[in-house]
């Protein structure tokens, strides 16, 4: 009797077990299965803003704006803070990469969930002015910038801003020790581009510094 109580305690454990390591692979699919759909819905979202974005650049003309128009524009700019707005484009065709960028006062301007611009950044209608822009390396869904170390001397970065096409030619990188701060050297009597990133694996980070040399 002794023996058949121990044998049925044994098979209750063995079906506990069973139940809970069942329970775990469901939870872990359960986790997988959002991921994926949440980042399948992030691309839809961003391939859409992108869209948006270029249908709105063709809109874009050169006369003053009327007083009705500055308003709407103001609105649009409030309701950007909440929403994946585009404010730009920044693309890099030698390493595949055409991202939108939005307002500095955006949720979405960070590092965590786009390529952000820098506070310090200009934009790329000043004259002389350095637009910085900042974002992850490595393996991540946010890791932008994980091929900004193949870019190479002359290659091309444009960004579409205010219905042109501001494109610069890379002139230079350097390595900086990361500290939470970056020393940048450039040409302060020309319009720039900087790109920040980390080097993935290193207590560096990646500087690299464009010159403007067409805007169309």
């Amino acid at each position: 009797m002794l023996k058949k109580e121990k044998n049925n305690n044994k098979k209750g454990k063995k079906s506990q077990l069973l139940i809970v390591g069942s329970l775990l692979i469901l939870i872990g699919i359960s986790v997988i299965g959002i991921k994926i759909f949440l980042d399948v819905r992030a691309d839809n979202l961003e391939d859409i803003a992108l869209v948006e974005f270029y249908e709105e650049q063709e809109k874009i003309d050169n006369e003053i704006p009327t007083e009705t128009e500055e308003t709407d524009n103001t609105t649009e700019q409030a309701k950007s803070t909440n929403s994946l707005d585009y404010i730009a484009v920044l693309k890099i065709p030698s390493i595949g990469l055409e991202k939108g960028l939005v307002a500095k006062d955006s949720y979405y301007n960070n590092v965590n969930r786009n390529i952000k611009i820098l506070d310090e950044s200009d934009m790329p209608d000043q004259e002389n002015g350095n637009v910085i822009l900042a974002a992850h390396s490595g393996n991540g869904r946010t890791a932008f910038f994980k091929n900004l170390d193949k870019l190479q001397i002359d290659d091309t970065v444009s960004i579409f801003y205010n219905g042109y096409e501001y494109k610069y030619r890379m002139i230079n990188t350097y390595d900086v020790e990361k500290t939470g701060s970056v020393e940048i050297t450039r040409n302060a009597q020309k319009s720039t581009l900087t790109l920040i990133t980390c080097r993935h694996n290193t207590n560096k980070q990646i500087v690299i510094i464009c010159e403007l040399v067409e805007k169309i």
